[in-house]
């Protein structure tokens, strides 16, 4: 979603895109960033109450925040081409209830999307407005397998002064 603060309304959602967490994307994201165990083999993943290899949640963060990144700068350049003016986001001041609701498994496909649940005016920045988001992960099957509450920064449109 880009736009600026007063063009973003609650309930615009977003689809940010899907990715498939093979069993080789599995394990190199767990060698460099989560080496436990039920991340690096199927053997050792059979041992826990997981079953089977699984991906790090910290791997399924990274996803949605590259996906979002992504999306956000395609849509950036498509507005700089068309002439449509680009507002400034972020920082984020940070994010709350974040959940791995359900192990994602080698071959899982995870669809990524997230949903304005709110918005307010900054009090301290009224240049800026404030935007609160769910953000979602869901697997092949329609189940929820990861969650988020986000909070950015969003420009606001800067009133220009009558013309006389």
């Amino acid at each position: 979603m880009i736009g600026f603060f007063e063009d973003l309304q609650v309930g615009d959602n977003e689809v940010l895109g899907s990715y498939v967490f093979t069993r080789e994307r599995i394990i190199r994201f767990a060698q460099k960033f989560d080496p436990q165990p039920f991340h690096l083999s199927n053997e050792a993943a059979a041992k826990t109450h997981f079953g089977r290899l699984c991906a790090s949640g910290w791997h399924t963060a990274s996803i949605f925040m590259r996906l979002l990144v992504l999306k956000k700068q395609a849509q950036e350049k498509k507005a700089r081409e068309s002439g449509i003016p680009v507002a400034l986001t972020g920082p984020s001041p940070g994010f709350e209830n974040l959940k791995w609701l359900k192990p994602v498994y080698a071959d899982d496909e995870i669809r990524y999307h997230r949903e304005i649940k709110s918005k307010r005016e900054s009090r301290s920045r009224p240049d800026w407005g404030i935007i609160q988001s769910s953000n979602h992960g869901v697997n092949q099957n329609g189940e929820p397998v990861f969650f988020f509450q986000g909070v950015i920064f969003v420009q606001r449109r800067l009133q220009e002064p009558p013309r006389l």
